[in-house]
């Protein structure tokens, strides 16, 4: 019964780790990635008609509808040099609520049309020793393009412009050690996609449904475009987490089974000590169908209790964890202190199914061999 409640307690602990790192991961990407993303299908940017783009701004269900022009770039402050992303975005970016999670330090604003400024990320600003405070010391960008024909100036062969950082961010050290943040006239001028986009971010207005608006905006574009949540931006990280929870599952279950092993020889030993009390019971009257009840219900027995103590104690753990944070990550982190954990209601179910399934099934055999008592023999 012990060993198939710490079974049971491990299999909730650990499934339930799983969903806290599952939803850790969306609530961080979501804080720096839209709730929709508008892409082309096929190609790199795209552009966008007038009537096309006042059509989706004006789609119900839009709150915000942000022009995203990103690409890669040579990043130079103060004699370092970095290659990162670059990622030009309308004025209206800063009305979807992004850094709400994570870390932020600065002022939050992109500059104006005369005076751009940037947001950098915290592991870009640290490799350039980035400070915002220097007012004399500027971020210049690089970014490579083709030189009028015969030219051997070398300074024909690149665009170069100067901004101003103001601001750190951290979310997650993908987009930390990559990204900065720049006003979409500036990515413009420095990348040479004029009229080019290489995407649409859309904030949903309150009230409405994420997945209804997405097949809105699906039957707007047509297949030219794709239209993707939080999730689908990073399915395969999604993917690969949820893969991994299946795995660890399967594991577990395995070890448990291995461990029923100890209910099967328990019940088999008191089946053959009690093959006379058996032969009693058959002579007055038993059948072998009543006997090898017997013997399912006291596997039963320590199905349930033990599952049932598994599942008080797992929740009691997990609970603890959730509201006081016992465990801690081991390092310093602005994001999160302890690890994180969610409790959902099915990996409850499939455990204890699990569970009642292979102790019934070590149960079986044991209850078979005692139901076979040759009455003649023993007495």
């Amino acid at each position: 019964m012990i060993g198939v409640a710490v079974g049971t307690m491990a299999l909730v602990i650990v499934l339930s780790v799983f969903n806290g790192l599952e939803d850790l991961i969306r609530g961080l990407y979501a804080s720096f990635d839209p709730e929709l993303k508008i892409e082309a299908t096929l190609g790199k940017s795209f552009v966008l008609e007038e009537g096309q783009f006042q059509q989706l701004q004006h789609t119900e269900g839009v709150a915000v509808l942000t022009e995203v022009i990103e690409d890669n770039a040579l990043i130079g402050y103060n004699g370092n040099q970095l290659v990162g992303t670059i990622k030009g975005v309308s004025e209206n970016f800063l009305e979807q609520g992004r850094f709400s999670k994570g870390f932020f330090s600065g002022k939050m604003t992109l500059g104006t049309e005369n005076q751009p400024a940037a947001i950098v990320g915290r592991g870009v600003g640290y490799f350039l020793s980035v400070d915002p405070e220097n007012e004399f010391e500027f971020m210049q960008l690089y970014y490579p393009k083709a030189p009028p024909s015969g030219t051997i100036d070398p300074r024909q062969m690149y665009n170069r412009e100067i901004i101003k950082p103001v601001a750190f961010f951290s979310i997650e050290k993908q987009f930390d050690d990559e990204y900065v943040i720049v006003p979409l006239a500036f990515a413009q001028n420095l990348l040479d996609y004029g009229e080019k986009r290489t995407s649409l971010e859309v904030k949903v207005a309150d009230g409405y449904s994420i997945q209804a608006v997405k097949k809105k905006l699906r039957e707007i574009l047509g297949n030219e475009f794709t239209v993707k949540d939080t999730d689908e931006q990073h399915a395969g990280l999604l993917r690969a987490i949820q893969l991994e929870k299946l795995f660890v599952f399967v594991t577990l279950t395995f070890i448990l089974a291995i461990a029923s092993f100890n209910i099967f020889f328990s019940l088999s030993m008191l089946a053959i000590e009690k093959k006379k009390d058996i032969a009693v019971l058959y002579a007055m009257g038993a059948n072998s169908r009543l006997i090898k009840s017997i013997f399912l219900k006291q596997g039963a027995i320590i199905a349930f209790s033990g599952a049932s103590i598994g599942l008080v104690l797992g929740f009691l753990i997990v609970w603890l964890q959730d509201t006081f944070g016992l465990v801690s990550l081991g390092v310093i982190s602005s994001v999160v202190e302890s690890y994180p954990v969610k409790m959902i209601w099915t990996d409850f179910f499939f455990t204890s199914l699990s569970v009642i399934a292979i102790t019934f099934l070590a149960a079986y055999r044991p209850a078979l061999i005692a139901s076979k008592v040759n009455t003649l023999e023993q007495l």
